[in-house]
């Protein structure tokens, strides 16, 4: 007897505590996209800069160059 006194007490508690969480899963995703928007506004100054762009070119130019052979 007192333990489906206890299990429903557990059930009672488990369907408060989801009640009281209805909202955090838009206010994560809402953090998470602002996060993953201002590092994206980042990497696009950081590889629109000249010396990311000169960097760039030189890999690839010196990974053709193996392939190439120049």
């Amino acid at each position: 007897m007192h333990y489906l006194i206890a299990r429903a007490q557990v059930s009672r508690s488990l369907k408060r505590l989801a009640r009281e969480d209805d909202g955090m899963a838009t206010a994560e995703y809402a953090v998470g996209t602002v996060a993953v928007a201002g590092l994206a506004g980042l990497l696009i100054k950081i590889l629109t800069s000249d010396e990311a762009r000169n960097l760039i070119w030189s890999l690839i130019s010196r990974a053709l160059s193996i392939f190439v052979g120049g």
